[in-house]
């Protein structure tokens, strides 16, 4: 196996355990255990961008084209304004209690 093979799967599974890790956590009542579990995804969160970085450093990967700031700006009023009131179609429900 080469090594840009072996970098690919190690971020590929990695990115797989954030998703799952965030899951886990938006599921979890137990405070302790809450916040156990995020400081296992930040440390997650941390490997992967080292990992990324050596795929970078070694040409394995090449990311996409910086965003502009006003592509920046325009993208997280979008996403503020989505995010508002809505709670992505249940705020219905928690405006209500």
């Amino acid at each position: 196996m080469q090594e840009k093979d072996m970098v690919s799967d190690v971020l590929s599974s990695l990115k797989s355990s954030l998703t799952n890790y965030g899951r886990v956590i938006g599921e979890c009542e137990d405070q302790e255990l809450r916040q156990t579990i995020q400081q296992i995804r930040n440390q997650c969160e941390h490997y992967h961008y080292q990992m990324f970085k050596v795929a970078e450093q070694k040409n394995y990967y090449k990311p996409a084209q910086k965003a502009s700031d006003h592509q920046i700006q325009q993208l997280r009023s979008e996403l503020t304004q989505g995010n508002t009131g809505n709670m992505g179609g249940t705020g219905g429900i928690f405006r209500n209690m």
